[in-house]
């Protein structure tokens, strides 16, 4: 007789343990096994948009703030019609790939254990704050700040403006991506097996983290206020280097949870 192993079986945990086998609640689970297909694919489109975006923002140089070398545009930042669209289209790329970070965490909310699902809902809560903060960033550059221009609708454009490395746009990019950094750190108790992939992805998700509030720390105590836009240059970088080889691990891992899903092991009895 044949006996399908279940998330309450200790053979099941053990070998999710060793990283032999799926988390204990996909095995004999359809439904986790459409959670593992989709993380596989989220993660790989994760990891391509990620590079793309980190590609189309390093050739696409400021011409405001600190890290301005020439032609520079100062206050009240309203000499930037003819920046459109080509200081912008990195906006659409990362609003596309903070989309799909979230729908990876809602992947691993999915993968993850019973008993981890916790850690993962506040990292998948982290994660929505941040997609709200950053989502609507840059829907407001490409939507609102172009079109008033274009119309002399210039009050308020100084402090809406991604030129004003004082502005708004800054800082909601600060705490959004810090939000991201803290989401990922979330998610690392949900990979906790053994095996190389999941002991990668966890040290990458906690140095991220301490990176970004190192960064952040060290940047308040040098230039207190006027960080400019050092900050927010760092931690979006970090966030989608990270988001970039994660994306790849992670698609590994629910690789093997989907055909271990598939295909769900069986001891006799």
């Amino acid at each position: 007789m044949l006996m399908t192993i279940t998330d309450r079986s200790p053979i099941a945990l053990k070998e999710w343990e060793m990283g032999t086998q799926a988390p204990p609640s996909t095995i004999a689970n359809p439904p986790a096994g459409n959670a593992n297909r989709l993380g596989f694919y989220i993660s790989i489109l994760t990891a391509m948009i990620a590079v793309i975006t980190l590609g189309i923002a390093v050739f696409t140089p400021p011409i405001s703030g600190s890290y301005c070398r020439k032609d520079c545009i100062d206050y009240p930042y309203l000499d930037i019609v003819s920046r459109f669209p080509r200081d912008y289209i990195w906006m659409y790329s990362a609003i596309v790939l903070t989309l799909l970070f979230v729908a990876l965490m809602v992947c691993i909310h999915e993968y993850a254990p019973a008993e981890k699902r916790i850690f993962s809902h506040i990292g998948l809560a982290f994660a929505i704050i941040s997609a709200v903060l950053l989502v609507g960033d840059y829907f407001v550059q490409v939507s609102v700040i172009q079109p008033s221009l274009e119309n002399g609708e210039t009050d308020g454009i100084a402090l809406l403006t991604q030129y004003n490395p004082h502005g708004l746009f800054i800082a909601l990019e600060d705490i959004g991506y810090l939000m991201m950094s803290a989401a990922l750190l979330c998610a690392v108790p949900v990979f906790s097996r053994t095996n190389r992939v999941e002991k990668a992805i966890r040290w990458i998700f906690i140095g991220n983290f301490i990176l970004a509030i190192i960064a952040l720390v060290a940047l308040s105590i040098q230039y207190g206020v006027d960080r400019g836009y050092r900050f927010e240059v760092l931690v979006l970088s970090l966030d989608w280097i990270v988001l970039f080889v994660t994306g790849i691990l992670l698609s590994t891992v629910f690789r093997r949870a989907m055909s271990v899903a598939t295909h769900p092991a069986t001891t006799g009895s």
